[in-house]
């Protein structure tokens, strides 16, 4: 009976595959239909797709890629809700990357029949991105279900990472605004309590009183509390910030396989060992403005070299790119990968320098401190959620079909939204409303909707 129960599951399990994802044609059309949806509806996608090749009840992933909310989960609203980080943390190292796992796992406090799948992306900064889907039942998966569903969640990752890596300049800006907003709160509730605990420790060490005891004892437990007050703001820095060799040894490991089967040398000169942490979002920024511009220089005929370096100033981090090419280089050539829109929504500064006959040189510079905020009120305040999203398409030159065919919307929808856009802001014409959105930083919650 066990037997014949067992080959009865084992039969359902390859009918589901036979019926939805045995030829690969319907794999990779339902793996497009994931990677079509709007970020924020991602996860829900993900789970309808795969719900025939993976009954499940909730699903769940934890990224290195967004360090601000690194798990997120879609299900049933207990189970869903009740998924913690700490929980599938433990599940990383039972789960190699590249090969699906399929046991039980403690998740929302119980412990549950699971599927899990991880890899590496290269803005994970070697951290494993796990996806986890809480089974309907601890029937075994076919083989060629878990290959599949390992070869989707490949394909979901590398599609976020390229979307983080090539974020619109707008939501990297408000990264960095909400980056820098944690940060001051922190430091003024570090600075509050810090404050506090140090008028306590006065009048504890003042010799006039008489119970040495009670004395040595308060002290050593306010300095053991302004310990922990300063290893949670380590803690913190370390979360929003990233050692700059660090940083420039992922750029070393980008960078290289682009020249492997190339007669260019590359040379590069990293920060020295001293230099303190800078932003991540800085960091990042910089490694894709010089990536970006090898890509384009490497295009050149008659280029044998090429020299990258970093250097830190108390405020600024210049990134220069050098060749030896032909010196034709303009800074028209970067405006395929929007390097100067993304180096300017950090309010930084690209310049180009080339000179014909002698070669190429392209300078970074970006400042290490967040920019201020906008004064007056939000120019962009009237727009609804989805005119901000138009607004941020028009942002980056982006034209009606594409910006249709990027919301899923129709262009005659698309031209009534820049119609209301341009009415709500007083302008003129898309370009004017796109130098406003730059300006203006576009509102967070455009950038929070489109990345949550």
């Amino acid at each position: 009976m066990t037997d014949n129960g067992a080959g009865s599951t084992a039969g359902a399990a390859h009918e589901r595959w036979r019926d939805g994802w045995g030829r690969p044609e319907e794999a990779l059309a339902r793996a497009v239909e994931v990677l079509r949806t709007p970020r924020p509806n991602l996860l829900r996608r993900l789970s309808e797709v795969l719900a025939g090749l993976v009954p499940h009840t909730a699903i769940a992933h934890l990224s290195g890629i967004c360090t601000y909310t690194p798990v997120k989960a879609f299900g049933a609203t207990e189970l869903a809700g009740g998924i913690t980080s700490l929980e599938l943390a433990r599940l990383t190292d039972a789960v190699a990357v590249g090969r699906p796992w399929q046991g039980t796992a403690v998740l929302a406090g119980r412990s549950r029949p699971v599927v899990a799948a991880s890899t590496i992306t290269a803005s994970a900064n070697g951290t494993g991105a796990l996806l986890v889907l809480v089974l309907e039942s601890a029937e075994p998966l076919p083989g060629q279900a878990l290959a599949v569903l390992q070869q989707v969640w490949e394909l979901v990752t590398i599609h976020s990472d390229h979307r983080a890596t090539d974020a619109a300049p707008v939501h990297a800006a408000a990264s960095r605004a909400s980056a820098g907003a944690r940060a001051r709160a922190i430091a003024d509730l570090t600075g509050t309590h810090a404050s506090a605990l140090s008028a306590i420790l006065a009048p504890l060490r003042s010799t006039a009183l008489d119970d040495a005891t009670a004395r040595r004892s308060a002290t050593e437990l306010a300095v053991n509390a302004l310990l922990d007050l300063r290893a949670g703001a380590d803690l913190d820095r370390e979360l929003s910030e990233e050692p700059a060799d660090t940083a420039f040894a992922r750029l070393a490991d980008e960078l290289r396989p682009l020249l492997r089967h190339s007669p260019v040398r590359l040379d590069l000169a990293p920060p020295t060992p001293a230099t303190p942490s800078i932003p991540a979002d800085t960091a990042h920024t910089a490694r894709a403005a010089v990536r970006s511009t090898v890509l384009i220089m490497l295009e050149q005929d008659d280029l044998t070299r090429l020299h990258v370096s970093w250097r830190i100033s108390d405020d600024t981090l210049r990134a220069v790119v050098r060749d030896d090419g032909p010196g034709l280089l303009v800074t028209d050539g970067l405006a395929a990968h929007r390097t100067a829109d993304r180096v300017t929504a950090l309010a930084g500064r690209l310049a180009v320098d080339a000179v014909p006959g002698w070669g190429t040189t392209v300078t970074v510079d970006l400042p290490l401190t967040a920019p201020a905020a906008p004064s007056g009120p939000d120019p962009l305040e009237g727009l609804q959620p989805r005119e901000l999203e138009v607004l941020d398409q028009l942002a980056q030159g982006r034209r009606n079909r594409d910006i249709a065919r990027a919301l899923h919307i129709s262009e005659s929808t698309v031209k009534f939204h820049v119609a209301n856009i341009l009415a709500k802001l007083g302008v003129a014409s898309r370009g004017e409303a796109a130098a406003l959105a730059h300006r203006a930083g576009l509102p967070t919650t455009a950038a929070l909707y489109a990345a949550s």
